[in-house]
């Protein structure tokens, strides 16, 4: 883990910018910044960031689908009020999620995806 709050990381971001001092410009320090710590390569950090991205983008749409039809399917039969007001949400919530996800808030989209997905578990058990 690099310790950074979210993932937005600029193109020349480097995360082993700390293991730097203390290197000279030897043959052994010049590809320092190839590998990273555990053998993969730094320039793949990007590549990551996208990927998280992503997976923060799809799992809030996905889940913002379901508790919607959820919430439609459940607003339409004879249960109380407070069961499709609890699916809407939390699908709510993980349509925030998505849009956190999308400008790079990974780990906050990540928490809201949880929370969302907590929301719509309790209409359920009110069901």
């Amino acid at each position: 883990m690099s310790g950074r709050a979210d993932s937005d990381l600029s193109p020349d971001t480097r995360a082993d910018d700390a293991d730097d001092v203390g290197h000279g410009d030897d043959a052994e320090g010049a590809g320092h910044g190839e590998h990273g710590e555990h053998g993969e390569h730094d320039d793949d950090t990007p590549h990551r960031a996208r990927r998280a991205r992503w997976a923060a983008v799809g799992a809030g749409a996905v889940l913002t689908l379901a508790g919607t039809a959820a919430a439609l399917l459940r607003l339409t039969g004879s249960v109380p009020a407070l069961v499709p007001a609890a699916y809407a949400c939390g699908a709510g919530a993980c349509a925030l999620a998505a849009v956190l996800g999308s400008r790079g808030r990974t780990r906050r989209a990540l928490w809201l995806l949880i929370a969302g997905l907590m929301v719509m578990a309790l209409g359920d058990q009110f069901d």
